[in-house]
């Protein structure tokens, strides 16, 4: 479960930023997640809930997860869409020369602190 790890990278930064900015409670992080990225968002909340509570300054801190969809951009006629999966081909033309453009992220989108 990748989910723990991802959880406690997540709480590392939100409580560097905590730090940085003279804040002393967390009340709430958005990160997008990627369709692709193989994570699990009830997992990765759970994590979070979990661990946050061994934190003082994080306990109680709510996890918004956003999934972002799987974009492709076409190689060959420039097109981007939500391909049909599994098959990673352009919905317009058919080509399989295909670039994800969207949808491995794993990124923290917003803090809000008190």
């Amino acid at each position: 479960m990748h989910e723990l790890s991802l959880a406690t990278s997540i709480l590392d930064v939100a409580a560097a930023q905590l730090a940085a900015a003279g804040r002393t409670r967390l009340l709430r992080v958005e990160v997008a997640v990627g369709e692709l990225a193989a994570v699990l968002p009830d997992n990765l909340a759970f994590c979070f809930e979990v661990l946050a509570e061994d934190r003082p300054a994080l306990a109680g801190a709510h996890l918004d997860v956003q999934v972002r969809p799987l974009m492709v951009r076409c190689r060959d006629c420039g097109g981007e869409a939500h391909p049909p999966r599994p098959v990673m081909r352009c919905p317009a033309c058919g080509s399989s020369r295909v670039e994800v453009s969207s949808g491995q992220e794993l990124e923290i989108v917003a803090l809000e602190v008190e």
